[in-house]
């Protein structure tokens, strides 16, 4: 994506711009080697960039932090941040001196967030954008568009004469999202994404935790490979890895914090008495979900299963990067009754409600959006539409006028 290798248009580019324009302290949030430098670079090219990934740097920041903010430049580039965030009170005296829009624009691979430093210094005075990996939009320069389509009720059905593509989807299923593995065969991303999650114990984990077992922190995120778009249940990990809930719990916070792993709420109206409302845990990226689960193409048909969990939080983290790239005001969450009645995706706008099922089927049954039609009993009035994705080429109805079967294809060709 950079030193002259071919650049791919981020969608969050357009976000970026805005809250330079606006604010004196711009955050681009998202998990290593998503393209947070190469993005911050690409818009801002004249601007001075300086990485704490560098040693001399990184010590200078932590010894000295006001002396270091005092000696940058008047707009410049801190990239990973979070390795000396006791830099962030000596930009927030920085700011307040002088407030103009664009000083600094930080980049980080930890959710700073939860950093007391941030909420100390910089309320008020910093603009968050989430980068995350690479959408498929994306990667065939496309705008992206599928979920404001699908909020609008854009999509009609229509026939296609082309026939699915099973082997195209497994393709970026293993592939995922992160650049630097797009450009990797087939036959090396699972080295690329196990000795992507090495470094990332090693460096960053050690930056945003105070962990003290790090090998635990490998096993819970294989586990959470395993368990993708699955309910979590915090006990069953904690007694399969052997250790305390309450380390779980630590680790699980850790992940989340490396963007690595979500929890993705349940959607329950307070009226709603048997509905399931554990959270669904989530891996972000499925190539490395597929790596650590050791995944291959020639797994499609007898994983089918493990496959369908992959599917639906590679659907996920699509239809969140565009929310996130677009500002779309919307909440995700997943539904599921006592009745093992489910919706992969809810999204809510106020009182709006919107669903989402994942299939990774080649062709529609009767069956086939039946948690939608469920959803759609509950929430009466406010369910708005939703959308069976699913591996064909048509735009089908449904038994129910306000639930299509969309193909899969529509999150990165619309």
């Amino acid at each position: 994506m950079d030193g002259g290798r071919r650049w791919l248009p981020r969608q969050a580019e357009a976000a970026l711009r805005r809250s330079l324009q606006h604010s004196p302290v711009v955050c681009l949030l998202g998990p290593r080697q998503c393209g947070k430098s190469a993005l911050a670079q690409h818009h801002a090219p004249a601007r001075p960039y300086l990485t704490l990934d560098d040693p001399a740097l990184l010590a200078a920041a932590r010894a000295d932090p006001g002396g270091f903010v005092a000696a940058l430049p008047a707009a410049v580039t801190l990239d990973e941040i979070q390795r000396a965030p006791a830099l962030l009170p000596a930009i927030k005296l920085a700011v307040d001196r002088d407030r103009r829009a664009g000083r600094f624009l930080l980049t980080g691979s930890a959710d700073l967030l939860f950093l007391p430093a941030v909420g100390e210094s910089l309320a008020g005075r910093m603009d968050i954008v989430r980068l995350h990996p690479l959408t498929e939009a994306e990667k065939a320069r496309r705008p992206g568009r599928f979920l404001e389509r699908f909020l609008r009720g854009a999509n009609a059905p229509r026939i296609h004469a082309g026939p699915p593509d099973a082997p195209d989807l497994v393709r970026r299923l293993l592939e995922g999202g992160f650049p630097e593995a797009t450009r990797r065969p087939a036959a090396r991303l699972r080295a690329w994404h196990r000795a992507y999650v090495d470094a990332l114990v090693e460096r960053d984990a050690r930056d945003v935790s105070t962990l003290r077992n790090f090998d635990h922190l490998r096993a819970l995120l294989a586990m959470a490979a395993h368990q993708t778009a699955q309910l979590l249940n915090v006990n069953a990990l904690a007694t399969h890895l052997g250790i305390r809930r309450e380390t779980v719990e630590n680790h699980l916070a850790a992940l989340e914090r490396l963007f690595l792993v979500r929890r993705l709420p349940a959607w329950h109206p307070n009226e709603a008495r048997r509905l399931v409302k554990a959270p669904k845990l989530h891996l972000v990226d499925s190539g490395l979900a597929a790596s650590l689960t050791g995944l291959t193409g020639r797994d499609w048909l007898p994983e089918r299963e493990r496959f369908g969990h992959i599917l639906e939080s590679w659907v996920l983290e699509q239809v969140s990067a565009q929310a996130a790239a677009t500002g779309a005001d919307v909440t995700f969450c997943h539904y599921r009754d006592k009745d093992q009645v489910e919706v992969d995706i809810v999204i809510t706008r106020g009182r709006k409600v919107w669903g989402i099922e994942v299939k990774a089927g080649m062709s529609i049954v009767a069956g086939d959006g039946r948690g939608l039609r469920r959803l759609a009993d509950v929430t009466g009035r406010h369910f708005e539409r939703g959308a069976v994705l699913y591996g064909g080429s048509s735009v089908l109805p449904t038994a129910d006028r306000r639930v299509l079967a969309v193909p899969l294809s529509e999150l990165w060709t619309s």
